[in-house]
């Protein structure tokens, strides 16, 4: 469902900027798929569960500018099928952003109010069964050890790239939300002997009721791990998180993600998304000021996508917003 390999591409000007380590940048948000994102990887997998089940519809669940509800709807209109979506808050005066595509895409919005994270998904799921349709439930982020897969196969797609263009990477960083893409990394890790560490930026402060995040991700990689035949298994000991930069929580605009944003703009001619990539990077960025990485050190930092959800956060990004 989505253009691969996504590029490699090193990022000379930043690296310069930031006087080091050498910076590289993985393109997932050129998967293509609605204007791309990491989702994609996942999609492809969960999707062909879906139909592999003989479902007719999909159900999946996300904040008002998810990107993950916004590719799910996309993938689901490519392969002819209904798509629900279970979204936090209230239907805004306009729509813009993930939300004007999802509308644009045909998916059917259920709106939840401060759910949003799948805690409705069952219920709708009755209805549409109640309705005839046997639909498939995608778990919030797609993060489930089918989705997981997706990322397990991306690592093995960076490692020939690291191979290809002789890149020795010390780390790769991303945004981590519902655990899936770092789960598979790390059991992509497994699969490929790679040296990189995989470290994870918490976007959002808070916990479900499943246990500590950490926790929550070496089960996700242990249950995949098994999925793919794999003896390994992981502990909250080898997930590498910081749980630090969320500021004022989920989807608030902050000076870190105005820097990140703007100073990935301005450098490379890259845009990142205020929610996921911007907290990623600006963490990223703090991280190399505060010398957590050699300054020959070779990085990479992994684009997760999320582009049009930084046309709903004008008034917070743009020059013109009070007291800027």
């Amino acid at each position: 469902m989505g253009f691969f390999p996504t590029p490699l591409v090193e990022m000379k000007r930043l690296s310069r900027r930031l006087g080091g380590p050498q910076l590289w940048i993985k393109r997932d948000d050129l998967t293509g798929l609605a204007l791309g994102g990491n989702k994609t990887r996942k999609l492809e997998f969960l999707m062909a569960e879906a139909l592999a089940r003989g479902c007719d519809a999909v159900i999946t669940a996300g904040a008002v500018q998810s990107n993950h509800c916004r590719q799910t709807a996309a993938a689901a209109a490519a392969l002819g099928l209904p798509c629900h979506l279970a979204l936090g808050g209230s239907p805004p005066a306009d729509a813009n952003g993930n939300l004007l595509l999802d509308q644009l895409l045909g998916a059917k919005i259920h709106w939840c109010g401060e759910l949003r994270k799948g805690e409705g998904l069952a219920r709708i799921g009755d209805e549409l069964s109640s309705g005839g349709l046997t639909p498939f439930v995608i778990p919030y982020g797609g993060s489930n050890p089918v989705g997981a897969v997706g990322f397990a196969a991306a690592m093995v797609e960076l490692d020939a790239q690291f191979a290809q263009a002789g890149v020795h990477a010390g780390a790769i960083v991303f945004a981590s939300s519902s655990g899936g893409t770092q789960a598979g990394l790390m059991v992509g890790k497994s699969m490929t002997g790679s040296a990189a560490r995989i470290i994870g930026i918490r976007i959002d402060k808070d916990e479900s009721g499943d246990g500590p995040f950490d926790v929550q991700i070496a089960g996700l990689a242990t249950r995949l791990a098994e999925r793919l035949g794999m003896g390994d298994t992981y502990g909250q000991s080898d997930v590498i998180l910081h749980s630090n930069y969320a500021g004022a929580g989920y989807g608030v605009v902050g000076d870190l993600e105005r820097e990140a944003i703007r100073l990935m703009a301005e450098c490379e001619g890259i845009l990142l998304d205020p929610v996921y990539t911007g907290r990623a990077f600006g963490a990223l960025v703090d991280l190399i000021r505060r010398g957590q990485f050699g300054s020959d050190e070779q990085v990479v930092f992994w684009h997760t996508g999320g582009t049009p959800a930084l046309f709903s956060y004008a008034a917070a990004l743009s020059d013109n917003r009070r007291g800027a």
